[in-house]
């Protein structure tokens, strides 16, 4: 199994390029199956859930093409089977959804409730719930999902009780391909949702409310191929910038989108950092000072994202003062907090509250990784810790993060990955 070994104390500078968004690609990738014609996707990031999506896809009959720059070229158009099997979803919970799409073209899907990160609960049943509305049959069976819409779906006013990302997403899809208009309340309307609903205009849908938390669909029989570049990951970008940040670096990020990232550029500029951005670039300089202790709450967007809560708990932990992270979104979230403890971080858990008294520096020391911003959170951590930090478990960042141990050695942090035979040198 393989691990990272990174090697502290070098403040991070240079330019590196950002990848396309994991949280966008594999939603835009299960929306190929709404059509028969041939759909390409480019700026998609070579990540083991790509891998799986892809490779769930191809048991449902789906034939792809890949060029060397991870364009995907989709052909959609010999479905053979309407069954996505526990092997595939265990691993990775954006397998869910395929539900909508499969339902909406064909009437029918089986699909296995998903896994993925253990984050906490994140229920399917605001999912089952809105696709019943829209007129499916949905019952459990053997851990399975089995879903029937015989005579199509119908279009529907649905309101989601708590806002959901896949539950929107699922739903959205589903609403494409539906008789008559179906209005979604509460939406989800992060970037990577606005992205989805792009490319299903791409594709000929007729979506109204793109961005808002009112989404109105008007269902269409049949929709045509296309051409789509995915979003930049905006949370790479923020992991990054804060990798800068925390080692007192300067860097450069190219390809990118600073307007889906307000919120977070502005909480860095509260830390300290001078940040500068153009239309597709982002630079951060911390004038090589110590950052400030910030104070943050999850929420969904455009509130503080939850998937960089884990990486400002790091900043906090060598920040000068006490900053407080709140975790809105997931119950189970702190499970990095234990491990940075290990690194000598002064964090305090008070329910769903996480209290960091800055010290100077970490220790280097051997740690797991529990989920995928957990384990990016870790490698942050090693960057500013003395000494050697290992990194176990990480397959988890191979999930959203592509290339990392490259991406921070051109930045000039001594990351290398090892396996489980050799010995760090």
């Amino acid at each position: 199994m393989d691990k990272l070994l990174i090697r502290g104390g070098r403040p991070l500078a240079g330019m590196i390029r950002i990848s396309g968004a994991k949280n966008s690609a594999l939603p835009i990738l299960a929306a190929s199956l709404l059509t028969d014609q041939l759909v390409t996707i480019s700026n998609t990031p070579h990540l083991r859930d790509i891998t799986t999506i892809m490779e769930l896809l191809s048991g449902l009959g789906v034939r792809f093409s890949v060029d060397e720059r991870l364009t995907i070229e989709v052909d959609a158009s010999q479905i053979h089977s309407q069954e996505a099997s526990y092997e595939l979803v265990k691993t990775m919970r954006a397998s869910v959804l395929v539900l909508g799409p499969l339902l909406a073209r064909f009437g029918e899907a089986k699909v296995s409730l998903p896994g993925g990160c253990a984050i906490g609960t994140r229920p399917v049943n605001l999912h089952i719930d809105a696709l019943r509305e829209l007129g499916a049959t949905i019952d459990i069976e053997k851990g399975y999902l089995v879903a029937k819409a015989p005579n199509g779906l119908k279009g529907a006013n649905i309101v989601f009780d708590t806002v959901t990302v896949t539950g929107t997403e699922n739903v959205l899809m589903a609403a494409t391909l539906a008789k008559g208009t179906t209005v979604i309340e509460n939406a989800a309307c992060e970037p990577e949702v606005q992205d989805l609903a792009l490319f299903l205009r791409q594709l000929g849908a007729d979506i109204e409310g793109i961005g808002t938390t009112r989404l109105v669909v008007r269902g269409t029989p049949t929709l045509h191929g296309g051409t789509y570049q995915v979003l930049p990951d905006r949370i790479e970008t923020a992991t990054y910038l804060t990798a800068a940040a925390i080692t007192r670096g300067s860097v450069m990020l190219k390809d990118t989108r600073p307007d889906t990232l307000m919120l977070v550029l502005q909480k860095l500029e509260d830390a300290g950092m001078v940040i500068d951005t153009g239309v597709d670039w982002i630079s951060l300089d911390s004038k090589g000072r110590r950052p400030k202790a910030i104070n943050i709450e999850t929420a969904p967007y455009p509130g503080f994202p939850t998937d960089m809560q884990a990486q400002i708990v790091v900043l906090n932990s060598i920040a000068d003062g006490v900053g407080t992270v709140v975790e809105t979104i997931f119950e189970n979230r702190f499970m990095h907090v234990q491990e940075l403890q290990r690194l000598g971080a002064d964090i305090a858990l008070q329910g769903n509250t996480a209290v960091c008294r800055g010290i100077n520096v970490l220790q280097g020391a051997p740690v797991m990784a529990t989920d995928l911003r957990a384990s990016a959170s870790l490698v942050l951590a090693g960057l500013v810790a003395e000494g050697d930090t290992i990194v176990d478990r990480i397959y988890h960042i191979d999930r959203g993060y592509e290339c990392i141990e490259e991406k921070l050695s051109q930045l000039g942090a001594y990351v290398k990955r090892i396996h489980t035979q050799e010995h760090p040198a």
